[in-house]
Formats: structure tokens, C-alpha cells, sequence
């Protein structure tokens, strides 16, 4: 019986700690007393707003689009990162949009015309790299089981809607700094790697 006790109690403890450190955590979080905080964050939104540092990818993607291309039945698409990675691959991010004024059937040719990926649906999987430098074509990476490593399970886009996209490549070498990015029904675009 003392043992059932103590087990409560020690849980009753635990909880008050735990309730203690979140509402010391929500008021150091919730802007302090107007002095030292709030230049602090003045200070840290001026600095990256001044030195031209770019955000991680983790912040989130660009302003600026590295490229924009025009598709078939008023598809757009934005290409605003594409960022080498350590593990010897490159990772192309943006959006399709449909700029149009109705809904579009995205066309099954953007995913290539490789059996294996057309197995998988559809996809961005016809896309590729171009290293003019290299005189190489690079293509859309797969997993294990033959899927592309792209954005996937997309058939329609509403009249103004815009999906988010990544594409995912084998990396060329490490000076090669432009690549030329190639979709099916879209004219080419240059890109700049980053990383």
C-alpha cells in the first residue's frame, strides 16, 4: 500500500514539475519586459535583412524564383531552390500553378516515358538535369522499389491552385554551379545549384 502511494505521489510531483517548467517556458517566451527582448529582435531581423544572407531551407523557399517556365494549358511552373546535398544528390524545389481560368488535367507526359516510373502514376519523373559543362544528363533518382523521388499523385489543379514540388537528382560535380532543367512540355530552364 505504501509503494501505490509513493508511485502516486512521485507521479503527482513529475506533473507539477512539468506544468511548473511549461508556464516558466510560455512567459520567457512571450516577449518579456519591452527592453532588452524586443531589441534583440529588431537587431536579429535587421541583421538578416541587411547582410544579404540567404534562409536555410529549412525557412523556407527563396522570394525570387531561380526560374519560372511556361507550360501546356496555363500550367506555370516555379523553381525556387535547387540546393546540393552532402549525400551526392541535388534537391529542385518550387510549385506548379495553374495560371489559367479553369481546372487543368495535368498531362500524363510530365512523367516521362520510362515504363518503370509511368508505373507508378503521375508524376514529375520525365524531368532532367543538364551539365553542358560535364556534357552529362542527369535523371530523377528512384527508390528501391522503382518510384521516383519526385513529387507524385497529382491529376488535376483547380483554376488558381498550386501544389508545392521537389524533384531529387544525382549530384554533378562539385564546380558545376549551372544546370539546365528539362520537363516534358516545358521549355528549358537555367538553374544555379546551391551547397
Amino acid at each position: 500500500m505504501r509503494m501505490r502511494f509513493t508511485a502516486k505521489a512521485g507521479r503527482g510531483m513529475v506533473a507539477l514539475a512539468a506544468v511548473a517548467g511549461l508556464a516558466v517556458g510560455a512567459t520567457a517566451c512571450s516577449g518579456g519586459d519591452g527592453d532588452g527582448d524586443d531589441k534583440k529582435s529588431q537587431n536579429s531581423a535587421s541583421a538578416s535583412q541587411g547582410n544579404g544572407s540567404q534562409p536555410s531551407a529549412q525557412e523556407g523557399q527563396s522570394e525570387e524564383p531561380l526560374a519560372e517556365v511556361k507550360g501546356p494549358s496555363g500550367l506555370l511552373l516555379q523553381l525556387t531552390s535547387a540546393v546540393r546535398d552532402a549525400g551526392g544528390f541535388i534537391t529542385v524545389s518550387g510549385a506548379l500553378k495553374n495560371d489559367s481560368g479553369t481546372e487543368v488535367v495535368v498531362p500524363s507526359a510530365l512523367s516521362g516515358n520510362e515504363t518503370e516510373i509511368i508505373n507508378n502514376g503521375l508524376s514529375l519523373g520525365g524531368a532532367t538535369l543538364v551539365d553542358s559543362k560535364s556534357k552529362k544528363r542527369y535523371y530523377v533518382l528512384r527508390d528501391t522499389e522503382g518510384r521516383p523521388l519526385t513529387t507524385t499523385g497529382f491529376s488535376t489543379l483547380k483554376a488558381g491552385e498550386s501544389i508545392d514540388v521537389f524533384l531529387q537528382f544525382p549530384s554533378p560535380p562539385a564546380d558545376t554551379t549551372d544546370v539546365s532543367f528539362q520537363l516534358p512540355l516545358f521549355p528549358s530552364a537555367v538553374i544555379k545549384v546551391s551547397g
